[in-house]
């Protein structure tokens, strides 16, 4: 397999030099559920060095449907082992890597460096942890949410996610789709960020359906230097 035809598509798009300093890049993928699968697969093949994902759960038979990366037969299985396994056999140029732990137990025994953390999650609790832990890093992470036929994106960098409302709210349910498209913008971002392309950074994105049709709005969130 030659590195330069696999890549070809993407080369054609950012040129040589910036696909090859993908290589010198590593992801950090906080949940490998519905957002985490499609966001690994996203972020998994487009050539950076190394794809850590972590996540403490295993597969269950609800997960299957909006979670692209399982199969009935991986039911019980570690949801980060089987992720990896997966873009393992789609990726020859990726180091992948896995563990089966929460992200607070994580980061207290790595000692890796991140170019960027996306997160997959979806808790509160958790987001918090890796805002906190990004910025003693100072190191970018995109947070995504899914809720009904709603989703949210941002890429922080210098602002905070405790900058906006954070309520709890019953959810009636998830769309399938909704969470793969909200995955595919933060893996844009993430592919944007890494290749120092142009990027709006601590933009945060609300997307939903009213009436049926597709509404984006943007939110600017405020940083250290407002």
């Amino acid at each position: 397999m030659s590195w330069s035809e696999y890549f070809d598509r993407q080369i054609k798009l950012l040129g040589e030099d910036t696909q090859r300093s993908l290589q010198d890049k590593s992801v950090l993928i906080v949940g490998a559920g519905g957002l985490g699968c499609s966001v690994a697969y996203g972020v998994g093949t487009i050539g950076v060095g190394t794809v850590d994902i972590i996540d403490f759960d295993t597969v269950a038979q609800h997960n299957i449907h909006r979670q692209i990366a399982f199969e009935i037969d991986d039911i019980g299985k570690s949801k980060a082992e089987v992720l990896t396994q997966r873009l393992a056999l789609k990726n020859l140029y990726t180091e992948f890597g896995f563990d089966s732990v929460s992200f607070e137990d994580f980061i207290q025994k790595s000692h890796k460096r991140y170019d960027l953390i996306i997160d997959a999650t979806d808790n509160t609790q958790t987001r918090l942890q890796i805002d906190s832990y990004a910025k003693a890093k100072g190191i970018a992470w995109v947070y995504g949410s899914v809720e009904e036929f709603m989703g949210q994106v941002c890429l922080f960098v210098n602002s905070s996610y405790k900058e906006f409302n954070q309520a709890q709210t019953s959810i009636k349910g998830i769309s399938a789709p909704m969470v793969m498209h909200i995955a595919s913008l933060q893996s844009t971002l993430a592919l944007r960020y890494l290749a120092d392309l142009d990027v709006s950074k601590d933009l945060l994105y609300y997307i939903y359906f009213k009436n049926g049709e597709l509404i984006t709005q943007k939110f600017k969130m405020p940083t250290k230097e407002d």
